[in-house]
């Protein structure tokens, strides 16, 4: 079984360069899965009901999210009614949505999960527990092939969860940072692991923003506007291989190429 996970996708350059990246990909790889992060993709902060629907017409069987998932309150709602969309399921109960999409891809039971990390961010519920929790009971533990986006700051965090999960999920992306690492691999258990799938979308400014308006903001550590940068616009994310027998990776491809 082959996933295609797009990293998160940022601003107009970013959709532009998706709808044109998993064309691409499943024209020449078919990917029996692919996963888009959305979670920046409404002008770099927050994702809309109509960019969900567009997202989901370009190719995506799931759109996952991280911190920013909140900034659209017309997304709550659609947390509600689609399924597809997930926000990490780790903030606590009483929220809309949920960070798990469970369905049969190739006569195969999978499941998707959205977790999002601590360090650095809010002081949500653990993800390590929240995680045990779902490989106990429910669809998570009846799925074979597990895919987990973990979207956190710090890079200690990410590499302790995929350590933590080897040989339980088929693959832990880490996303949010917009920098993609050099580290994907297969964990000892037979987990694909990458720390951080990097940024769909303008790479000339700073993680996807004009750089005048992020230098500004640190030199005068007062709030400046963000503007969505555009130029080297890049499509990246990586694409896993996964034995369905098993539910364990067999290959971790990084994907990282400038629109054409």
């Amino acid at each position: 079984m082959q996933i295609l996970f797009v990293a998160d996708v940022f601003g107009r350059p970013g959709r532009t360069v998706v709808a044109e990246g998993v064309g691409r990909w499943r024209a020449s790889r078919r990917p029996a899965l692919t996963i888009i992060n959305g979670e920046n993709a409404a002008g770099g902060f927050g994702i809309t009901a109509e960019i969900t629907r567009e997202l989901i017409d370009m190719g995506a069987d799931v759109v996952t999210s991280g911190n920013h998932i909140w900034d659209k309150r017309e997304i709550y709602t659609v947390l509600e009614e689609e399924p597809r969309l997930l926000r990490p399921d780790n903030y606590p109960s009483g929220n809309p949505g949920s960070g798990v999409w469970a369905g049969e891809v190739e006569g195969v039971p999978v499941a998707v999960v959205n977790l999002q990390g601590r360090v650095f961010m809010r002081e949500i519920d653990c993800p390590f527990r929240r995680i045990d929790a779902l490989l106990a009971e429910g669809p998570v533990a009846q799925a074979r092939v597990v895919v987990v986006d973990f979207h956190a700051e710090a890079t200690s965090e990410k590499q302790a969860f995929g350590r933590y999960v080897d040989g339980r999920v088929t693959a832990v992306i880490g996303t949010h940072t917009h920098v993609q690492s050099a580290d994907a691999r297969i964990l000892a258990g037979g987990t694909a692991f990458v720390t951080d799938a990097g940024m769909t979308g303008p790479h000339e400014g700073v993680i996807g923003v004009e750089a005048r308006g992020a230098i500004a903001r640190f030199l005068s550590q007062t709030p400046s506007r963000f503007e969505v940068a555009r130029g080297d616009v890049r499509f990246q994310g990586v694409f896993v291989t996964a034995d369905p027998a098993t539910g364990r990776a067999t290959a971790i491809e990084r994907i990282d190429e400038p629109r054409r």
